[in-house]
Formats: C-alpha cells, sequence, structure tokens
C-alpha cells in the first residue's frame, strides 16, 4: 500500500472516499510526488461469436473441403438483409473470377435463413438437393444451439457430395 497525502471527501455516515481533486477518483499523490491512479478494469467483449477452438474446427473444414474438391468454400455468418437470396448472391459475387468455383454458406442466425449459393462450375457438383440436405443437417444443429457443429458437418456433407476434383484435361 502507498503512503501519500490523500484527500478524503465524507460519503454516508462512516464512509470515507479517496478522491484527489486534481485527478479524480482513485487517484493518491504519494509521498515522493508521485500520482498513483486506480482505474476499473472491464475486460474486452469479442464480437467473434466463437472461442479459438472453434474457429479452428471451422478453418481446418474450410481447408479440408477446399483441398479435396478442389472449389473454394466459404462461410459468412451475419444479417443477411430483407432479401437474404440477393444479399447471398452478391457476398458470392465478391469472388470476381473465382465466383464459378466457390460455394458460399451463408447464416443469418437473427433472421434464422441460410442459403447457399454456387458458381458456374460448382452447381454442377452441388445440385439443389445436395445442398438442401446439408442446409437440413445444419439446421437441425442450430436448433440444439451447436452454430460451430452445424457449419462443420453442413461443410462435410457438401465435401462428401462434391467429391474429388475431375481430371484436368
Amino acid at each position: 500500500m502507498a503512503a501519500g497525502e490523500v484527500v478524503t471527501t465524507s460519503g454516508a455516515p462512516g464512509e470515507i472516499i479517496a478522491e484527489d481533486p486534481e485527478h479524480g477518483y482513485g487517484a493518491v499523490v504519494t509521498a515522493s510526488g508521485r500520482i498513483s491512479v486506480a482505474r476499473e478494469y472491464e475486460p474486452v467483449v469479442s464480437e467473434v461469436p466463437f472461442n479459438s477452438v472453434q474457429l479452428s474446427r471451422l478453418d481446418e473444414a474450410l481447408t479440408l473441403s477446399a483441398r479435396t474438391t478442389g472449389l473454394g468454400f466459404s462461410v459468412y455468418l451475419g444479417d443477411l438483409g430483407d432479401d437474404s437470396r440477393e444479399t447471398a448472391e452478391g457476398l458470392h459475387a465478391q469472388y470476381g473470377a473465382n465466383a464459378a468455383s466457390a460455394v458460399l454458406v451463408a447464416v443469418s442466425p437473427a433472421q434464422r435463413r441460410v442459403e447457399i449459393v454456387t458458381g458456374a462450375e460448382s452447381v454442377r457438383r452441388l445440385p439443389d438437393r445436395a445442398c438442401n440436405l446439408a442446409v437440413m443437417s445444419m439446421v437441425a444443429s442450430f436448433k440444439e444451439g451447436d452454430l460451430i457443429g452445424g457449419l462443420v458437418s453442413g461443410l462435410r456433407m457438401l465435401c462428401d457430395q462434391a467429391g474429388s476434383p475431375p481430371p484436368k484435361r
């Protein structure tokens, strides 16, 4: 404990609040003239809904899916707006030249919407039926509160359906 000159003001009877008028609440000037300031610790709240282990699982599933199929898989998690399909297609179009072989899994938990967008090349290997089955699997996990498990399961199902890339000619 530091010794120093503390300015005190009385609160309720028996309560003493340490306050330095020049530096504010929680600050004192020590005997050496140093100012000691106590600050309240406020932990940083993460904006990411997943912890590092869950992110690692998702990264592994995305990497494995891309390596196995030769297609570019990605996941979007967030608000999809009023027209979720149009928003998802807009996100998919951002792949530019790689959009033809890309697959986007877009999930909006708050809206309870899941969209899978495939490109011109990837749609040949992932027909609507396969995408619908993957969505049903993901939704079943989401209903149980397992967001990461649903995403990983859906990616695995899409990967299994797409299979290996065709041989190059």
